[in-house]
């Protein structure tokens, strides 16, 4: 699927790989360690769509500063998310299953909401039941309520439910509904 993918969105890839560079300074992918299957780390890459951060890594909310004209655009359509289609190709993800989370949040989380190393059962995913059910989540009520939606998908993974999530993963990016 992800070399599929790979070939597929091969001209959508040059051309943000070019609009990239050519309307913001600096690289073109962004990369930040995950906590993937096992709880092991690797590194995640993104198209970059905020301003060069030099301050470190931050959560990011809605209506962020630093998000670029160009980026919320992508964000829009989720074409960010693409170059994670290399994660999948090296087994570091999946194309279906719990959003990866940084090292520290999931420190955080692990501390304070029961069970929530049980997600790290399976590969990370692009898209999850949890992402097209609750969608962002910023606090630790959310993770326990995208906690509940990843451990339906550990137990109830399976085609329908996975067409389920693919198609409603569409309909956010047709709908223009990403962040």
């Amino acid at each position: 699927a992800s070399i599929f993918g790979l070939i597929l969105f091969t001209p959508i890839f040059l051309l943000l790989a070019l609009l990239i560079k050519l309307k913001m300074p600096g690289p073109i992918f962004f990369k930040q360690k995950r906590v993937g299957k096992d709880a092991k780390l690797f590194c995640m890459v993104k198209f970059r769509t905020m301003k060069v951060n030099h301050g470190g890594s931050t959560i990011s909310v809605k209506g962020e500063s630093r998000i670029t004209p160009l980026g919320a655009t992508m964000r829009k359509y989720k074409l960010d998310e693409l170059p994670q289609l290399f994660n999948i190709l090296k087994g570091e993800m999946s194309l279906i299953g719990p959003r990866p989370e940084r090292p520290e949040l999931v420190a955080e989380l692990i501390k304070n909401v029961p069970f929530y190393q049980a997600r790290h059962a399976v590969r990370p995913g692009i898209t999850g039941w949890a992402q097209v059910r609750h969608g962002y989540g910023s606090s630790v009520q959310d993770a326990l309520v995208k906690l509940q939606y990843d451990l339906y998908y550990i137990k109830h993974q399976g085609l329908y439910l996975e067409l389920s999530i693919l198609a409603k993963t569409a309909a956010v990016m047709l709908r223009m509904k990403g962040r």
